[in-house]
């Protein structure tokens, strides 16, 4: 569709000039006269664009601008001048003018100056489209289940969406801990606000406290330039500390003290900064435990612990791992261009046998790989992983049967097992699985050359 264009001038050759010079661009144009024809043009109709002449009669270009933005004109507004120096063009600018331009003008600055406010309304629809979408998927409707325990929560977290107060997620991998951080920000009046996570597992601790606070150039051998942290990013939205079990010790006494003072220093600053920012953390570790331990502060401990949610498990809530499977099955028919209809039942029964180490996130993957190999309407046992197949239903999260009453041999089992699981879920990165297995690299090792898993 052809973009609708006001022009607004006292002067009828440059009106008709810009008319016949913009209908050869391609846009539909109409003229007004002065700042208070336009207002009632605007009023009454929709255009793309509007450009104004900054000195006219009755009622000038800023006079317009004040009119256009008390009668709510969501026109892209162009002022135009011969008489105008940057002064009147920031004035404008701060009255709600996109773009400037002085006359004389050629055709090309025209169209060059429309063809950004185009892209910029573009990026703006886009934006706005994106966002909707955002707040649809993070709604509270858009989480699928009907176990009882997950409509708790979602009645829990609807209670403290809209206050600042900190809230811990708790549950295994895969539960879905992101995705009710998420829910929490996008339901909340932050929600225009950014949305920042970070896996404090997956960043290395030299970097992790430059990653939270910034730094300032030279703070550090690497530092070339001055660097906001999360933190910053966040204002006005929520930080979402992911895997916060895995903070060191040290940056959680930094961490503590913003949270208590609502306050940062940038790593080699000597100032601070107040900060606006709503926390949510969450692990998969047993935090009391780690306290306990004195791998985690008890006093952080308490100070995230103010509102927390425990996720149940996916073998915890079978009833909706039917609904899981379609709503990926949807998902993925769209992004991949299929048409698969349905599980089988036999398919739906390995489903629901097995145990779902990998929570809803393995689900997902097994249904994604499904329809990969998927030919037909309907997604059959054969398309599903062997560990999903098998009758042992993938022993049930953790229980096992074994042949023997040998706990040697029983305990060689299950740390062959856990030790394939945790090197799967980080892609074989055995950094990070002796990291989460909880033992030494030189350890996991020695253990992958005795079990012969290397």
């Amino acid at each position: 569709m052809k973009k609708r264009i006001l022009v607004v001038d006292d002067e009828e050759n440059l009106r008709h000039m810009l008319q016949v010079m913009l209908q050869k661009l391609g846009y539909l144009v109409e003229q007004a006269t002065d700042g208070a024809e336009a207002v009632r043009m605007a009023s009454a109709k929709d255009y793309d664009f509007i450009l104004c002449d900054m000195k006219m009669p009755v009622l000038d270009g800023a006079g317009f601008l004040k009119g256009a933005m008390a009668a709510g004109i969501n026109s892209t507004i162009i002022m135009m001048s011969a008489y105008g120096t940057m002064d009147s063009a920031i004035e404008c600018m701060k009255l709600g003018a996109y773009d400037y331009i002085s006359k004389p003008f050629k055709s090309d600055e025209i169209g060059l100056v429309l063809r950004k406010a185009e892209e910029r309304e573009r990026l703006k629809a886009e934006n706005q489209r994106l966002r909707a979408e955002i707040r649809k998927e993070y709604s509270f409707a858009s989480i699928i289940s009907k176990n009882e325990r997950m409509h708790e929560i979602f009645t829990l977290v609807k209670k403290v969406c809209d206050y600042k107060t900190t809230v811990l997620i708790l549950g295994e991998s895969g539960t879905g801990k992101e995705l009710i951080a998420r829910a929490i920000h996008y339901n909340s009046r932050r929600k225009n606000a950014p949305f920042v996570a970070i896996n404090c597992a997956a960043i290395p601790e030299t970097l992790l406290e430059s990653e939270l606070f910034g730094h300032v150039k030279g703070a550090f051998t690497d530092a070339s330039y001055d660097k906001s942290g999360l933190f910053e990013q966040a204002t006005g939205g929520t930080l979402f500390l992911d895997e916060i079990g895995e903070m060191p010790l040290a940056l959680q006494v930094k961490l503590l003290r913003v949270l208590q003072d609502e306050e940062i220093r940038v790593v080699g600053g000597n100032v601070t900064k107040k900060i606006d920012v709503r926390v949510i953390s969450a692990t998969s570790k047993d935090l009391e435990r780690e306290v306990t331990t004195e791998r985690f502060r008890e006093d952080l401990y308490f100070r995230l612990n103010v509102f927390s949610l425990t996720l149940p498990p996916l073998r915890e809530r079978q009833e909706d791992i039917p609904l899981l499977a379609t709503h990926f099955i949807a998902k993925y028919n769209h992004k991949m261009g299929k048409q698969v209809v349905r599980c089988t039942a036999e398919a739906l029964n390995a489903l629901m046998d097995y145990g779902w180490p990998g929570n809803v996130r393995e689900l997902e993957n097994c249904i994604e790989r499904g329809l990969v190999l998927c030919e037909g309407e309907s997604l059959g046992l054969g398309y599903l992983p062997d560990k999903v197949r098998r009758k042992d239903g993938g022993a049930r999260g953790a229980a096992m049967a074994f042949d023997s009453l040998s706990i040697k041999r029983a305990e060689e089992s299950i740390e062959r097992d856990l030790i394939g699981r945790a090197l799967e879920k980080t892609g074989g990165n055995r950094t990070h699985a002796a990291r989460l297995l909880e033992i030494s690299h030189r350890a996991l090792l020695y253990k992958l050359k005795e079990y012969g898993l290397e």
